[in-house]
């Protein structure tokens, strides 16, 4: 499975949140999985939007016919648009997909990972992180995905940001040690993101 992430700056709210209706569209498509997205909790003009695909094949095929007539009704609507595709390497609790009904905040991060230590970076994610984050109440389902240049990205749904808080009051910070992330990681990145369930194909 193909992850697809994209974050950018709104301009124009309105207009883009109309446009983002458009992406109904995708429906039709083959080798479409589902796709969702909201605004940042700490950033109000950040939006991020997050799509799935059954391969990097099926995507291509997508951004070469399709893309272009989908995206034209929000031109003008943001900018710094940042967009980054990543393979789905395992799934964060089991069972992962593409919904986001149930879901009311995804929590991204995105790593840059040291090149002597991806394979104790990804046994980390697969040992510690994993099950904490499985083990947590209102964590519904997230997805481990890795790009080129050693980048990766941690996605998990959770359904409520309370549920969410509590974890990382509770949990992060002892995690982050028994996982030595400091000796792994480059740099980190991420945001909390608020579903807008209007934005859900």
């Amino acid at each position: 499975m193909l992850v697809k992430w994209i974050r950018c700056t709104v301009v124009d709210r309105r207009g883009f949140e109309r446009g983002q209706r458009k992406w109904a569209g995708l429906l039709g498509e083959p080798g479409f999985r589902g796709q969702g997205g909201g605004w940042s909790r700490g950033r109000p003009r950040v939006a991020h939007l997050f799509g799935f695909w059954e391969s990097r094949a099926f995507y291509d095929s997508f951004m070469a016919r399709s893309h272009d007539r989908l995206a034209a009704a929000q031109t003008g609507t943001y900018k710094d648009s940042q967009v980054r595709l990543f393979e789905h390497r395992f799934d964060v609790k089991v069972g992962f997909r593409p919904q986001f009904a149930d879901a009311d905040v995804v929590r991204v991060a995105h790593c840059r990972v040291r090149e002597e230590r991806v394979e104790h970076f990804t046994l980390m994610q697969e040992k510690v992180w994993n099950p904490a984050m499985a083990g947590s109440p209102g964590m519904l389902r997230g997805v481990f995905g890795e790009a080129p240049g050693r980048e990766f990205l941690v996605l998990s749904m959770w359904n409520s940001e309370a549920e969410h808080g509590k974890y990382r009051a509770e949990r992060v910070e002892r995690l982050a040690l028994r996982a030595q992330i400091e000796a792994d990681v480059a740099a980190i990145g991420g945001d909390i993101v608020a579903l807008e369930p209007s934005w859900t194909v």
